[in-house]
Formats: C-alpha cells, sequence, structure tokens
C-alpha cells in the first residue's frame, strides 16, 4: 500500500467516525509525506504550528489506533512536521512524535499567539472597516436571517416571557440596555427563535445597522481557518464593522483555550464600542464546563434570561399558532391530545404536528383526535420499546459490572466504567435495531461518534484479548436468558 493510498484510507475511516467537519478542517490540511518500514514510522505535514499542535492533542489516540489498524503493526509512530521547517530541516524531537501505543496524550495546550508579529497585518495594506463589513459577503459571515422567526412568531408564556421581554427590549435600546443579554434553555426551546426576531426587528425598523447572526460552532470553525490562511488580523477587524451580534449556542466555545482568547478580544472591541451583543446557550455561564473565568464574567456581565419547557397551556397555543401559520384549523380538543403527548421542546412538539397533519391528509380523513391518537401510537410504542430496550440492557450491563445507569450517563471516564459503558453500546446494537443515534442519545452523548468509537474498540480488543472475547461471549449468553422487565434471569429449560 502506498502512502498516499495509506492515507486515503485513514481519512475515510476519519470521515465515518469523526465526521466531515473534522477531515476539512484539520486532516486535509495536512499532507502525507512518508512511510518508512524500517524505522516503523509515518511522517505526515502540517501547514503551521496551530494545525500540528491541535492535532497532536485533540486526535492523538485516533491517529495511534487507526494507523495501528490499517499497518497491521503492533507498534509504531506518527510524526508530524511543519511546512517551513520541512523547507529547512530533517531534523525532528521528539516531543513531536505520536507513539501508537498505550500512552497520555499530549495536551501541553501551547499554541502561538494569534497577535505573534508574523501574523500581523502592516496597517498601511490592512483592509479599513468599510471595506470589511458585513454585506460584503466576506469569508467570516456566511448565515442570514431566517424571515419566518419573529417576534409575531412566537408564543410568550410564563415559561419564557422574560426572555421574550428582554429581546423585544433589546431591539428598542440597540446596544443600550441589557448588553450583552444571555438566554439559556434546553434544546428545541426556541432561543434560535429569539436570536433571528431580534435582527429581523432591528432590520426591518429601517435601521442601517449591520447585523450578524452567527453559531459559536460556526465562529470556531471560522477562527481556525482564519489562523491557517493567516488571515486573524482581517477575521478581528470584520467584527469591528458589526453593531449587532446574535451568537447561537456559545456553550461550544468551551475548552477551546485560542478560540476563547479570540473571543475575548471580539467582545471587547463590540462591548466597549456600543455594540449589542446576544447570546444563548444550553445552560448558565457557570454551568459551561472549560469557559476561562474571564469569558464567563463577560458573560455573566448584563441579563440572564432562562426559558423552560413550555406548560400545557402554552404547548396547545404553540400548536394552534404553527396551524394558523399553516392556514389549516386545529380544534381544541385535537390541540389539547397532542400538547399532551410527552415530549421535551417545541422543536419535538411541531414534529408531533406535522406527523398528525400529514397522517391525516394521507389517510384523506378529517383532523380529528382518532386520528391524532393513530397517528401518535406507532411513535408512542417505538417510545416504548426504546425504553425497556435500550434501557433494559443498560441495566443488565450496569449489574454485571457493578454500576448503574446514571454512571453509564454521567461523564467519568474511569477505565472500569468506560469498558462496561463500550460494553453496554456495543450490546445495544448487536441486540437491537435502533440506530447509532438512538444509542447515543440514551448515554446523553450529542453525537453517534461516541458509539461508533466505542463498538471499534471492543471488536479490536476481542481480537487481542482472548480472554474478554470469552467474557463477552458469555455476557451476551446471558442476555439471551434475561428478562428486561423484571431485570431477572429467565429459568433454563431442561
Amino acid at each position: 500500500m502506498s502512502t498516499d493510498e495509506l492515507w486515503q484510507n485513514f481519512l475515510r475511516i476519519a470521515q465515518e467516525e469523526l465526521g466531515s467537519r473534522v477531515v476539512d478542517t484539520w486532516f486535509r490540511a495536512m499532507q502525507p509525506v512518508s512511510w518508512d518500514s524500517r524505522k516503523l514510522t509515518f511522517l505526515l505535514r502540517a501547514p503551521n504550528t496551530f494545525v500540528k499542535k491541535w492535532v497532536t492533542s485533540h486526535y492523538n489516540d485516533f491517529l495511534r489506533a487507526q494507523f495501528a489498524r490499517l499497518l497491521s503493526e503492533q507498534s509504531l509512530h506518527v510524526l508530524i512536521e511543519e511546512q517551513s521547517v520541512a523547507a529547512s530541516s530533517n531534523d525532528h524531537s521528539a516531543k513531536d512524535i505520536i507513539t501508537l501505543t498505550p500512552a497520555r496524550a499530549l495536551t501541553s495546550g501551547v499554541y502561538p499567539s494569534l497577535l505573534e508579529p508574523k501574523r500581523r497585518r502592516s496597517t498601511k495594506v490592512a483592509p479599513s472597516s468599510a471595506q470589511l463589513t458585513v454585506r460584503d459577503k466576506n469569508d467570516f459571515f456566511q448565515e442570514d436571517l431566517v424571515e419566518r422567526f419573529r417576534f409575531d412568531t412566537f408564543v410568550d408564556g410564563p415559561s419564557n416571557t422574560l426572555a421574550f421581554s428582554a429581546a423585544q427590549a433589546v431591539t428598542e435600546h440597540v446596544g443600550s440596555l441589557y448588553n450583552p443579554l444571555f438566554i439559556y434553555g434546553g434544546s428545541g426551546l426556541g432561543k434560535t427563535h429569539l436570536l433571528h426576531a431580534i435582527g429581523n426587528t432591528v432590520k426591518q425598523a429601517g435601521s442601517r445597522a449591520r447585523i450578524v447572526y452567527q453559531s459559536a460552532d460556526q465562529f470556531v470553525n471560522e477562527f481556525i481557518g482564519a489562523i491557517r490562511k493567516n488571515k486573524v488580523a482581517e477575521f478581528e477587524q470584520c467584527y469591528r464593522a458589526v453593531d449587532v451580534l446574535l451568537m447561537d449556542d456559545v456553550q461550544f466555545i468551551s475548552k477551546k483555550e485560542q478560540t476563547q482568547e479570540a473571543f475575548f478580544r471580539v467582545f471587547n472591541l463590540l462591548h466597549q464600542a456600543g455594540k449589542q451583543i446576544v447570546f444563548t446557550a444550553d445552560s448558565l455561564p457557570c454551568d459551561i464546563v472549560g469557559l476561562a473565568e474571564r469569558v464567563r464574567s463577560r458573560l455573566e456581565g448584563g441579563l440572564i434570561a432562562d426559558i423552560q419547557v413550555p406548560s400545557l397551556e402554552t404547548k396547545i397555543a404553540i400548536l394552534q399558532k404553527k396551524a394558523e401559520m399553516q392556514n389549516y384549523v386545529l380544534e381544541d380538543d385535537v390541540a389539547y391530545f397532542i400538547a399532551s403527548t410527552p415530549c421535551s421542546s417545541v422543536r419535538e412538539l411541531e414534529g408531533l404536528l406535522i406527523r398528525v397533519v400529514a397522517f391525516a391528509a394521507l389517510m384523506k380523513q378529517p383532523l380529528t383526535v382518532g386520528i391524532a391518537g393513530k397517528a401518535l401510537s406507532q411513535l408512542k410504542d417505538t417510545r416504548k420499546e426504546c425504553s425497556t430496550g435500550l434501557a433494559g440492557i443498560a441495566r443488565f450491563i450496569a449489574k454485571k459490572f457493578n454500576y448503574t445507569v446514571r454512571d453509564f450517563r454521567s461523564a467519568r471516564r474511569n477505565k472500569d466504567l468506560v469498558i462496561a459503558r463500550h460494553v453496554a453500546m456495543y450490546l445495544m446494537k448487536q441486540r437491537t435495531s435502533f440506530s447509532l443515534r438512538d444509542i447515543g442519545l440514551f448515554f446523553e452523548r450529542k453525537d453517534h461518534t461516541t458509539v461508533i468509537n466505542a463498538i471499534h474498540n471492543i471488536e479490536d480488543r476481542c481480537k487481542k484479548d482472548a480472554d474478554f472475547a470469552e467474557q463477552l461471549a458469555q455476557i451476551e449468553e446471558d442476555f439471551v436468558s434475561y428478562d428486561v422487565r423484571s431485570g431477572t434471569q429467565k429459568p433454563q429449560s431442561v
């Protein structure tokens, strides 16, 4: 296998397990250089120090596992050199090597300063703020406001009245009241709707303010791209031109030290200039793990408003508002029936309504409680199956390893718990028809890559450890005679 073929195989695996964003941002920025079968060393080239350090500290374990698997070697090394260093020297220090044997991750976190002289642009050639406005559609701002997200399409209720009122007040006193405004709450409760409503209201008022809606995830990726392209100065200059910054899901900058540095500077630039800043997150600033104290204090410096799960009455009002927007009549009893179905977000509630309306249309029946019951009955059965199937397997494995399901869902990562958690995920995939995403959600993980890695880890361990493989086989055999409902072993037939 050639070096290029090996690298392409690695990229395909990374795409499947880590997603296209990680591959496009980090791995495709690098180049394979050579594979030395005598020294068992695979050489990669990074475009700059930042990419090299990031890949080393964040993807150490992944590189270690995948190259070992692809090359069928027990022990080998991955060496990462910088583009500039490669041009002048072939001497690589030991600290640049990722050893493909069990070892702690290299997490020094020492990155070059964003403002180091070589990255600065001369003031004589730097673009002016007039040249870098939002309307120029430059490299850094790519998302527009959603017109249907307005205040008149948002249902105000006891669960969100503070956030709703504060958002409206911000549009009447841009930059001078509740700055910053921080709105927090669970997924699908209307935080993004309020952000767009603020932007749309300011825009429709005839203001010439330059408005930017942006997710924190987008901010992170754009900042990384700016570093890779040596455009940090332009990145920050663009934000100087912003009058209203609406940033969604700000929790995604947590545990990203260099990004938080850039965020801190952008925040100070805008706040000191009296520009309006509105953030949303899934929790209070004090509860966001991995947030620098000075960033946390900035987020807490204005008004903090929460959005809770809506009450039954608010759910009914939301359903009727959604129906009105789609130009059909939703009777009170049908709205009550749908609203009574357990759900934890407005987004999920809207999904239930769409399901009922679609079912009635396909059956060519009027929208009644009976039709709604038939439309949602299969969904309830699926949820019941999920709660007994996945939860039953989780309880079974937890009992085997002397843990609890709560332990499985926690962020704890001690070795024995991780093994037990991975076994549970593996068995769920083997014994149920639920998707990787369903399994990940059961364990309160945000994406399915955790489940993919767990399954691969169990499969790899079975190949290398005969005792573990035998133990796993016994666990699977015991599960066949396990009653998930009662939590006991079924009697063996004679």
